[in-house]
């Protein structure tokens, strides 16, 4: 699916990162299923010399992001763990797009953010933000119709 979208952009972005990206960015679930999994994704990656940036993409992938308030409420370490390269989000946002080995569009995905998060939870926002922006970074002729 990332690398699906990243086929599609009409900006560049490190399609190999993006590759690494898809295939680690849940190593961290051979230790733990919750939203610590992130956390132990980087301590596992960088004890196997992970580079600093796939780290970021393991670190900053769930959800759409999380900012340092809601980190603290999740017992994660404070800070912030947003996407911010195009390669992080990209990863992030198609990871939102799977659900067990199964793809869905957006609207079910945002759903599903709903039910789980409630409805006005900052997660559903940033996630409505991460999908209209890389929305904008599309190649419109090349989307599957």
């Amino acid at each position: 699916m990332a690398l699906s979208i990243a086929d599609r952009l009409a900006i560049p972005s490190d399609c190999d990162l993006i590759r690494q990206g898809a295939w680690f960015h849940d190593i961290g679930r051979s230790r733990t299923h919750d939203i610590g999994h992130a956390v132990a994704g980087v301590e596992i990656g960088r004890s196997r010399g992970f580079s600093e940036k796939l780290l970021l993409i393991i670190e900053r992938h769930v959800g759409a992001g999380i900012t340092a308030s809601e980190a603290v409420r999740l017992g994660l370490p404070e800070k912030d763990y947003l996407p911010r390269s195009v390669e992080e989000k990209i990863v992030s946002y198609a990871d939102n797009l799977i659900a067990g080995v199964r793809e869905m569009p957006y609207v079910e995905a945002l759903d599903r953010f709903k039910r789980i998060l409630g409805p006005d939870h900052e997660g559903v926002e940033l996630f409505r933000k991460q999908h209209e922006e890389i929305q904008s970074w599309l190649i419109r002729d090349k989307i599957k119709k």
